[in-house]
């Protein structure tokens, strides 16, 4: 049977990751995979998570299963954090826990699959590189726009209006709700209004991936944009994500939230949605879960999570501050937000900013802004210079 298969290449970023550490060169810079960094150049554990392990050590007394919805005090208690306290969303909303933001879209798309198998899912390009393959494997029809001009560093708004003009009822609209991946350029309120407008005027059902929510402008501005689709839309499905904010990339912390038109339609989205987690995953992982709802149930440890989470989010806009101040060239880079940034450059450059400055970045040219510290703002800009990424 395997001797039909054929080799796949190597993920791309797995490869950065090797290199970044077979590189024996002391004044290297790790600007590639998508993780938090701080001043120590270390992905830590968050203090809030460790004092949430430690009273599960003490008092946690099983490991049994959950069920396929998971911890759902946990996605009870997220629905404030995301969704604010708006009695007319809340009382539409049904969450499941998943293994991830990426469980979260893999699960949305089979729901949406299972309701409608017809629609598109319009995505605006460049996007995660994983959101097309999930939502093609789900087979689901994907069309591409343009969202972003990575020459000029801003939005293609038009673009991103003809397409959800252009789009038929019942179309899927993917939608980064905050920190865009990889661009780190975000509509504006005034553009979030006007696609609002759209997505209700097309009666489009919008799939917000919120992935980094505290890590742009705060916890409440990064909700802001979703608050808004969700008070004026009949439907939509958010894929929610815990590992950047709470640190837990590796316990895979997420959950899939969907609203409905009405209550009718609740239990049924819920049952559907149960029903696929329960073939994908059979029982979503509770380590990561458990703690993120201690520390949510915990005044204290909560009000520590939010502290060090203001902490992380000042961190990266002061990286970006840097290297902003470093370049007029990259002056756009103040203003975007997240982790990332996307410099418009070539394989080849990308390449020659690893071989000969020790400056690893993607091939597409998107950079982990968490990964540098501020004194790294010079080194990068020569390096930039030097292989005409800059003027």
């Amino acid at each position: 049977m395997f001797d039909q298969l054929n080799n796949r290449p190597a993920d791309s970023l797995l490869a950065l990751i090797k290199a970044f550490q077979a590189d024996d060169r002391t004044g290297k810079i790790d600007l590639g995979v998508g993780v938090y960094r701080d001043a120590m150049g270390r992905t830590p554990v968050m203090r809030a998570v460790k004092a949430a392990e430690q009273f599960l050590l003490e008092t946690q007394d099983s490991k049994k299963y959950l069920g396929p919805e998971g911890d759902l005090q946990f996605v009870q208690l997220l629905k404030p954090i995301v969704f604010g306290k708006s009695p007319k969303v809340d009382h539409r909303l049904v969450g499941i826990q998943t293994p991830g933001g990426s469980g979260a879209l893999r699960l949305g798309a089979e729901l949406i699959q299972t309701a409608n198998p017809s629609v598109k899912v319009l995505l605006g390009t460049p996007s995660w590189p994983n959101h097309a393959p999930i939502f093609s494997s789900a087979h689901l029809a994907v069309k591409d726009y343009a969202f972003v001009d990575l020459t000029l560093q801003q939005v293609k708004f038009d673009s991103v209006v003809d397409a959800l003009s252009s789009a038929a009822e019942g179309d899927i609209v993917l939608l980064h709700g905050c920190c865009h991946n990889p661009t780190g350029i975000d509509f504006t309120i005034e553009q979030w209004r006007q696609i609002t407008e759209l997505l209700v005027a097309r009666r489009l059902v919008p799939f917000i991936d919120l992935a980094y929510q505290g890590l742009g402008d705060g916890l409440e501005q990064d909700a802001a944009p979703t608050r808004m689709i969700l008070d004026a839309v009949d439907e939509a499905l958010i894929a929610y994500s815990c590992d950047k904010n709470f640190g837990l990339y590796r316990e895979r912390v997420g959950a899939l939230y969907v609203m409905t038109r009405n209550n009718d339609d609740i239990g049924k989205a819920e049952s559907n949605m149960a029903a696929l987690a329960r073939v994908n995953w059979s029982m979503p992982p509770d380590h990561g879960a458990a703690v993120v709802r201690t520390i949510l149930e915990s005044p204290e440890m909560s009000a520590m999570w939010r502290a060090e989470l203001d902490e992380m989010c000042e961190r990266v806009n002061g990286n970006r501050a840097a290297l902003a101040a470093a370049a007029p060239d990259l002056a756009f880079i103040s203003r975007q937000r997240g982790l990332f940034s996307n410099l418009s450059m070539s394989r080849e450059r990308a390449a020659a900013l690893r071989a000969k400055h020790g400056i690893y970045m993607a091939d597409s040219g998107r950079m982990n802004l968490a990964g540098m510290q501020p004194a790294d703002a010079g080194a990068i800009v020569t390096a930039l210079r030097a292989e005409g990424c800059l003027k």
